[in-house]
């Protein structure tokens, strides 16, 4: 019987590895549906292979096919999963079983078994929640009663085994399910005992037990008419609140950096006016832009501009270069305290070009513009402030 437990759970670590990984970033935490939601109904069809505790020492074929112990039967069942890895059955087996003799003889009769079974998907707890995965395992155990209704005695079951579930579409899978059941007394009606003392069996051969194979359907409840607006299948992410916070202070953060470096342009500005010698007679005008550099932000590992807001001021700029024949200088920038001088160099690299681009598509020749790559810096607190690029007139 320990056997059969390893070889169970190494197939359910094995077949969980093999199943599709979902996406990483789909593993995100989920909102708690309502009682009335991820419902599902089964049925199935399989085939059986009883085991008898009388059969001990006669020395029968154990192979499942053989006729004398094996017999087609059906299963049906209710249940319902409470988040996308725990769920919980309850499920019905019979009604043709097998008396399994010390000789190859076959013999019939009729039970039911009822089952509580406890469910835990294999392949969202390792590979992550993925409601479009094609391929789920799942493991379940669980208890029960089996009744003969040949003599009317009930006793008390056991099962173990492992569920597959193939997606055929949003609502409907395809079921293939090894499991095996253990009957606590002896359920099969045989009066005959072997010759053999049953006290000295091994606990595979002293009690009676079920092997079985099935194929049927999953449908899942819910999401249909006037029922999908109590009644859901699948689950929604959980904001990541700290996230959006993280964004909307990294966005202050940059806007409160852009208005440092107006405030120290004005002021140098000031100084200069208080300083200002008397203008000839003839004064030349010329124009001047106030902020001489303007910062773009960047995620970690990214050279995609991590919010638009940026943009504003460097299409103000852009224009003021366009209407004065100005040359543009774009640096682009990394942060030391993360990656290789290497990475930092090429991310610094494409961060100017993006940025270049962007000017380029506000309509400023390329040829106006120049691109430096400044690699890992760590000027600027904290250290996101430091994955940017600057924007500033040269001429």
């Amino acid at each position: 019987m320990k056997k059969l437990l390893i070889v169970l759970a190494f197939a359910g670590v094995c077949m969980s590895s093999m199943a599709q990984d979902a996406d990483p970033t789909l593993k995100y935490s989920v909102q708690t549906n309502s009682f009335w939601s991820n419902w599902f109904i089964q049925a199935n069809a399989n085939w059986s292979a009883f085991y008898s505790n009388e059969e001990h020492g006669a020395n029968l074929p154990v192979s499942p096919i053989k006729s004398f112990r094996s017999a087609p039967n059906f299963s049906v069942a209710l249940g319902k999963w409470f988040s996308p890895s725990i769920g919980l059955r309850t499920k019905f087996y019979g009604i043709w079983g097998r008396q399994v003799l010390p000789e190859e003889v076959k013999h019939e009769y009729k039970y039911w078994n009822l089952q509580e079974q406890g469910l835990l998907n294999l392949s969202n707890i390792f590979c992550g929640y993925n409601p479009n995965r094609v391929w789920n395992v799942s493991l379940f155990g669980g208890l029960g009663f089996e009744r003969n209704k040949e003599i009317n005695m009930s006793s008390m079951s056991y099962s173990l085994g492992l569920m597959n579930q193939f997606r055929l579409c949003s609502h409907v899978s395809l079921n293939l399910e090894l499991g095996w059941l253990y009957k606590e007394h002896d359920t099969d009606n045989i009066e005959e005992k072997s010759p053999t003392d049953i006290s000295h069996a091994i606990f595979w051969e002293s009690h009676d037990q079920q092997l079985y194979a099935e194929l049927g359907l999953t449908i899942d409840l819910g999401n249909h008419g006037f029922s999908s607006k109590v009644c859901k299948t699948g689950w929604k992410n959980t904001p990541d609140v700290d996230a959006i916070k993280a964004l909307s202070q990294a966005q202050i953060d940059a806007l409160n950096a852009q208005l440092n470096d107006v405030n120290a342009e004005n002021a140098r500005l000031r100084d200069l006016l208080a300083n200002q010698k008397p203008a000839p007679a003839e004064t030349q005008i010329i124009k001047e832009y106030a902020c001489p550099a303007i910062s773009v932000f960047f995620t970690i590992n990214k050279w995609d501009i991590r919010s638009k807001k940026d943009l504003v001021n460097i299409k103000s700029m852009a224009e003021f270069a366009k209407e004065n024949g100005n040359n543009l200088l774009v640096k682009g920038y990394a942060d030391s305290a993360t990656g290789t001088p290497s990475r930092n160099q090429f991310l610094s690299e494409k961060r100017a070009e993006t940025v270049a681009n962007e000017l380029v598509n506000m309509g400023v020749s390329r040829d106006n513009i120049t691109t430096e790559a400044h690699g890992g810096v760590l000027d600027l607190s904290p250290v996101s402030y430091n994955r940017r690029a600057t924007v500033e007139i040269t001429k």
